[in-house]
């Protein structure tokens, strides 16, 4: 089966749409809920810098649906690991008045 370099794109096109809208959901709820708790920091800073350095790779490649999906996703992703990050100082803040003994 052969494809034309068009219907190749249109293919990576589709599959970056759903995978980048995919994170939508999830920021929206983080969004509403005020919390990120039960978000792995961990799994969010490796996945926000893979998702820069495939961004990087898709600008180096001159492969469009590869940058412009990365492009957003790290967009999103970003977001999410921000607020992760803003929430979890926050909710430690609240648990943890100043003075307490530890």
């Amino acid at each position: 089966m052969t494809l034309t370099t068009q219907e190749t794109d249109l293919i990576g096109y589709g599959a970056a749409t759903m995978t980048t809208v995919s994170f939508l959901p999830q920021l929206i709820r983080v969004i509403k809920l005020l919390s990120a708790r039960d978000i792995s920091l961990g799994m969010f800073l490796i996945f926000t810098f893979g998702t820069a350095g495939w961004l990087v790779y898709g600008v180096l490649s001159h492969s469009k649906p590869v940058w412009i999906a990365n492009g957003i996703t790290l967009v999103l992703s970003g977001s999410i690991l921000a607020l992760k990050l803003r929430f979890d100082s926050e909710a430690r803040t609240r648990v943890e008045p100043k003075g307490a003994p530890l």
